[in-house]
């Protein structure tokens, strides 16, 4: 009976301690569950109760107000202009001050294109303190820092090392008028006829004073037949149906010296100089360029944006020309250079 008595007993206490430890064991369980449900709570509500959070705005400095006042030269024919207009731009801004032009400038320019720098009215001009700044050709590290708030830049700058690095800028700003290029447009539509795929080749051939002031004044010659003939050679090897739109100022001597005996280039205009601006809108219009010398068939090219073709090395090496000029300033590296035939001036030096 004792025995009976001591394992009834021991199995009574056996399940009282089995019993014991499984509240225990759940206890804590439902515990962690109710702190973590509570965690979970207050952390719904803080971020219900906290405002959105904003995100971070880009830091933008504002470029400094120009100031001052800049201006230069209006000299020269419409080449000259563009490049003074385009040196004063890019100058202007680099040293961090405003740019005008003169009204004789902006009479010119404003015809063709949708300039935009503000004019200086003509009193204006004769009452400030202006302090002159020479120019050359090409772009020099000293006109970063030119000191001044009144600054008339001096010279016949066109040179692309002055505002390529703002090229788009540039280009904006020679946007032709609408009514210009519908009429460019159109011609050029009218002269392509019926033929498909026509590769439009502007051609300028720089004649008039040059004739007698290159080899006179300069040792220098100006483009001839031969060059002219290599010049559109090149792109009728190259493009399926070139056709190519000759301006000139001396449109009698292109007639005789241009070979149209394929029946591709179209001469136009009257070869008078009282239309540069209609000849230049048609050229810039084209495809590619062709173009002898002078600063009017650079812009055309510069603005054209394809390939251009120009003569080069057209001075003997001792030309008074090359104190004022540099090659490699005044046409930009990927322009395809065709030397110039110098015999004329070497026979004329060193006859037999």
């Amino acid at each position: 009976m004792s025995k009976l008595f001591f394992w009834f007993f021991m199995a009574t206490l056996l399940i009282l301690v089995v019993m014991r430890f499984s509240y225990i064991y759940h206890s804590k369980l439902d515990i962690n569950m109710f702190m973590t449900a509570i965690r979970e709570r207050t952390l719904k509500n803080i971020m219900e109760d906290k405002p959105p959070r904003k995100e971070l705005e880009p830091v933008i400095s504002k470029p400094k107000p120009l100031t001052g006042m800049w201006t230069v030269n209006a000299i020269g024919r419409l080449g000259n202009l563009m490049g003074e207009y385009a040196t004063l731009y890019a100058l202007a801004k680099m040293n961090g001050h405003q740019a005008y032009i003169e009204p004789n400038m902006h009479n010119q320019l404003s015809k063709i294109f949708k300039i935009r720098l503000p004019v200086l009215h003509q009193d204006v001009i004769n009452r400030i303190k202006w302090r002159c700044f020479g120019l050359h050709d090409w772009m020099s590290d000293e006109y970063r820092h030119i000191e001044g708030e009144y600054i008339s830049l001096g010279g016949y700058p066109c040179s692309f090392t002055f505002y390529h690095h703002i090229r788009d800028e540039i280009l904006r700003e020679f946007t032709f008028h609408d009514f210009i290029k519908e009429e460019s447009n159109a011609y050029l539509e009218k002269i392509r006829g019926d033929k498909k795929n026509v590769t439009f080749v502007g051609v300028h051939v720089r004649r008039g004073d040059y004739v007698y002031v290159m080899p006179n004044s300069w040792k220098g010659v100006i483009a001839d037949k031969g060059y002219l003939q290599k010049a559109t050679d090149y792109f009728r090897n190259k493009y399926e149906n070139p056709l190519f739109v000759v301006t000139s100022n001396g449109m009698d001597w292109c007639k005789e010296n241009i070979d149209n005996s394929l029946g591709d280039v179209h001469f136009a205009g009257d070869g008078q100089e009282g239309s540069p601006a209609r000849d230049f809108a048609l050229l810039a219009h084209c495809n590619h360029t062709i173009m002898t010398i002078g600063t009017f068939g650079i812009w055309v090219g510069y603005l054209v944006g394809g390939e251009t073709v120009y003569l080069t090395n057209y001075t003997l090496p001792d030309s008074p020309f090359l104190r004022l000029f540099k090659y490699e300033a005044a046409f930009l590296p990927e322009w395809i250079g065709i030397p110039a035939d110098l015999s004329p001036l070497l026979n004329k030096t060193n006859p037999k």
